[in-house]
């Protein structure tokens, strides 16, 4: 599962990279389906990051790979 969460994110990292963003993959918890990530750079800050990670990240997430319940950020 872990390696297609991080397959996931190389798809998801070239659009937050062109806002100045980066995600980071800080954990998976294959039993649970929780995904932890960092979002940086202007991600980080970015007053709308909830909304990038519940809306568009977690959904992705989701849609792409069998198990994934949760996206949250640490």
């Amino acid at each position: 599962m872990r390696a297609q969460v991080e397959e996931c994110i190389e798809v998801i990292r070239p659009a937050l990279q062109a806002d100045g963003g980066d995600i980071e993959l800080r954990d998976v918890d294959e039993l649970t389906g929780i995904v932890q990530v960092s979002l940086v750079g202007a991600c980080g800050t970015c007053p709308a990051s909830t909304q990038t990670l519940k809306a568009g990240i977690e959904r992705i997430m989701r849609d792409r790979v069998d198990g994934v319940t949760e996206v949250v950020a640490v």
